[in-house]
């Protein structure tokens, strides 16, 4: 599992699967990464770009939105890790983020 992998790395992430947060809708999820203090990693993108007009246009932050397509796992990861190495928390904050890790929508 990804985060297994990323935190014997070092990195501190959770799985929704490791807080009970299984069959949770979009917004929840998001708002519990909100409430965490963490950005959240997704494949689903059309939902989390909509959540993130909603986020802004209720005048609220979130702390970052990554989008990334369905890869296996070992590809996923090697992405993950490019991109943690590559952005600080602040530039992840309030953006929805694609592959290859470009801004996509929220950039100030």
């Amino acid at each position: 599992m990804l985060g297994e992998v990323l935190r014997q790395r070092g990195y501190d992430v959770i799985h929704v699967l490791e807080v009970d947060r299984g069959g949770k809708n979009d917004p929840e999820q998001l708002d519990y990464a909100v409430s965490q203090g963490r950005a959240i990693l997704t494949h689903n993108i059309r939902d989390y770009l909509a959540l993130d007009r909603a986020y802004r246009a209720a005048g609220k932050d979130h702390y970052g939105i990554i989008v990334s397509d369905q890869v296996p796992l070992r590809e996923l990861l090697r992405r993950t890790l490019r991109f943690v190495n590559q952005r600080s928390a602040d530039e992840i904050r309030r953006n929805v983020i694609t592959d290859p890790c470009v801004p996509i929508a929220g950039c100030d």
